[in-house]
């Protein structure tokens, strides 16, 4: 039976070239602000435009900032920002009705989490209660204030980072917290030419100050709603069920993979074909998305890494012709 949200139409070819022009004046607007590995350029704007979100896991000073602030500028969405913290409420988060004197009523204060583009800055270090209140605007695209449900904006992307080498007083995320994620990886040092180029440039706040949009949220919208028309042959489809199985008898892995994994892994793949100006998936595409979009949905037994076992899963399988 046919998903009816999913529209068995073709991607024309005069609109992909016009996707494709819209998709590489994104990826040089923000290569113009964050200086460092294109690959991970290419993973946010897959990760946006799949509607996902993504957890990066890096040390602080690497660009996440950065990049989350140029997203939001080249699309002309407002950006917002939660430093988490241990004391961090969920009212923090969603915001919270004041009672107003003048008016003698309630009003609602809207918190970060209403804007377009949204950092969480070490969200590791918040507790469960106020994990979970993002955990709502994540999977529904929604919160709930007093009991009433408040609707996020369509465009609505969250980058939320965690540092890797400190771990003092955090809370780990559980795992339908980091399920909710559609990519994770870690952004790492940029390449020597590249750095000397933010020396240069003395950072990237002048950068940042002069970005303009390329593409607006509604293209993005429309953007968002070409993805869901690539075509995913049945053997594409295949391919990533062998994978998502054969995660679930690794050795390496205590958990495999979830049912919602795998269709994660089939929408990232067809924000990636769309991104390099192609109508239909790739067996490349799932090889290139296996480690971000699984590893942190499995659970690795001890002294295992989880993404070198996913990777081994994807040398081990055949390659649909």
């Amino acid at each position: 039976m046919t998903d009816p949200h999913i529209s068995t139409d073709p991607v024309s070819d005069q609109a992909l070239w016009q996707e494709r022009t819209e998709l590489n004046a994104l990826r040089t607007a923000l290569s113009t602000v964050y200086r460092g590995d294109g690959r991970s350029i290419d993973l946010v704007i897959t990760a946006f435009m799949a509607g996902g979100h993504v957890l990066l896991e890096d040390i602080p000073g690497v660009g996440k900032t950065t990049l989350a602030r140029a997203l939001a500028g080249s699309l002309g969405g407002a950006f917002g920002r939660i430093q988490c913290t241990p004391d961090l409420m969920p009212a923090d988060v969603t915001g919270v009705s004041i009672y107003d004197e003048s008016n003698k009523q309630f009003t609602f204060h809207a918190g970060p989490v209403f804007c377009d583009i949204l950092l969480a800055d070490e969200l590791n270090r918040t507790p469960p209660r106020t994990q979970a209140a993002l955990l709502e605007a994540m999977s529904e695209g929604q919160v709930t204030v007093d009991g009433q449900s408040l609707s996020l904006a369509p465009s609505f992307f969250c980058i939320a980072t965690q540092n890797p080498l400190d771990h003092v007083g955090t809370y780990p995320l559980p795992d339908s917290q980091r399920d909710r994620f559609l990519l994770s990886f870690g952004l790492g040092y940029p390449e020597r030419d590249l750095e000397l180029d933010l020396l240069s440039h003395d950072g990237a706040d002048n950068d940042l100050a002069q970005l303009k949009p390329v593409l607006s949220l509604e293209s993005a919208q429309t953007l968002r709603q070409q993805v869901r028309q690539v075509h995913v042959a049945d053997s594409v489809r295949n391919y990533i069920l062998d994978l998502i199985g054969a995660t679930r008898g690794a050795k390496g892995l205590d958990t495999g993979a979830s049912p919602r994994a795998a269709l994660g892994l089939q929408r990232a793949c067809q924000a990636r074909a769309l991104l390099a100006g192609r109508s239909f998936v790739t067996p490349d595409d799932v090889q290139q998305l296996a480690s971000p979009a699984l590893t942190h949905r499995v659970c690795a037994r001890i002294g295992q890494r989880g993404d070198q076992v996913i990777q081994s899963l994807v040398e081990s399988l055949d390659v649909p012709r």
